[in-house]
């Protein structure tokens, strides 16, 4: 299956599961806001609006999914996995004002005991509705946000589980009030307002921290780096760093290579080791290799040092005697800690003594040229 496909499977799973969670939770707004009003229990209302909270962030997982598994474009050329992110801080949001307005609710009855409702025990079989359909939709989520690794399904899956856990609480406080003790209800509803402001935050936090670039966790990051590091003609690893996107993971790292290869080989061994990290891990999607002839972070810093042009004309200044000996325009440059070095072929002498006295002076004649390293001078054959 390739990403494309792989992106509509996706797709479809995530939106019929928040269709499946929006006619359930629908169900449940209607059933406990009726029952509450007519058993006499805050902590039902209040319920019940955690159930519409629900019903909202099923069909925000709904819209998520349709723009979220959409394939890049131009315009944003590493995909629309972070508008599921962005629904995800969206549905926290949700979640954490739901509590904060049942906590006002509460608190005013609690400071006007006369408003406090007197529970019926029809609020019982509803609470105990409530909980078994919440916990099905929890599992059946879950199951399927491993499936398809979205943040946002199990985002989901994990509210409702909070409006079970909710649905607990008002079971209990609903039956300390049967027994005497009007205030339970009151707390039962604010107990239920504590569990959504905490898994509204939780959600919220750790989709803002991949909004901002967190990356994989350290030993993670260290493991993928002794993988790389096994890998034939990788003399190197440093600033490997990763991102998240959606569920996935984005790396990009240096590894410092021999510094004589050829362009190809190093492209050869980059690709390689671009692939092998994919194939490391099930949520890196991608890896940006990028190929040093030295360690960057350390050496001397190339960055200052003139391009090819501006080099061959300076040693055509200082070799104008000897320019006649060898094709400079062949000639091949290194990059390396700080200076320019040269490599040079000589065509038309076999003679080594010759091409090594040949080395050495075209050594002495660039000493004038501060940022030209090593000379060497090689004899075709």
């Amino acid at each position: 299956m390739d990403r494309k496909q792989a992106a509509q499977v996706r797709d479809k799973a995530m939106r019929t599961t928040s269709m499946v969670g929006a006619i359930v939770n629908l169900g449940l707004t209607i059933i406990k806001v009726v029952f509450g009003i007519i058993g006499q229990s805050h902590a039902l209302i209040a319920d019940g609006v955690h159930s519409l909270a629900d019903l909202i962030t099923d069909l925000m997982v709904w819209f998520a999914a349709k723009y979220s598994n959409r394939p890049a474009d131009k315009e944003h050329p590493y995909g629309h996995a972070r508008i599921e992110t962005a629904f995800t801080v969206g549905l926290g949001v949700v979640l954490i004002a739901t509590a904060v307005g049942i906590v006002l609710d509460s608190a005013q009855r609690l400071l006007n005991p006369e408003t406090l409702m007197h529970p019926t025990p029809i609020v019982l079989l509803i609470a105990a509705l409530s909980i078994l359909a919440n916990e099905g939709l929890f599992h059946y989520t879950l199951r399927i946000a491993r499936q398809c690794n979205s943040s946002l399904l199990t985002a989901n899956a994990w509210h409702h589980r909070s409006d079970a856990i909710s649905s607990i609480v008002v079971l209990v406080g609903v039956t300390g009030s049967l027994m005497g003790f009007p205030y339970l209800d009151a707390f039962a509803a604010l107990g239920v307002a504590i569990l959504i402001a905490k898994i509204g935050w939780e959600q919220a936090w750790s989709s803002i921290q991949e909004l901002v670039d967190t990356g994989m966790e350290p030993k993670t990051a260290a493991a993928l780096e002794r993988i790389i590091k096994t890998i034939d003609c990788v003399r190197g690893v440093h600033m490997l760093r990763s991102r998240r996107m959606g569920g996935a993971y984005l790396i990009d790292v240096h590894i410092v290579v021999n510094d004589r290869l050829s362009v190809s080989e190093g492209h050869k061994i980059a690709e390689y080791v671009r692939l092998k990290l994919i194939d490391s891990h099930e949520n890196i999607t991608n890896a940006l290799v990028h190929i040093d002839p030295e360690d960057d972070s350390v050496a001397v810093s190339c960055a200052d040092l003139p391009l090819r042009r501006e080099v061959l004309r300076d040693l055509r200044n200082v070799w104008a005697q000897d320019i006649d000996l060898f094709e400079l325009s062949e000639a091949t440059l290194h990059y390396l800690d700080g200076k320019v070095h040269v490599d040079l072929v000589r065509v038309a002498d076999t003679d080594n003594a010759r091409v090594e006295q040949l080395s050495q002076r075209l050594q002495e004649q660039v000493r004038t040229l501060n940022y030209i390293g090593d000379v060497r001078v090689y004899r075709q054959c």
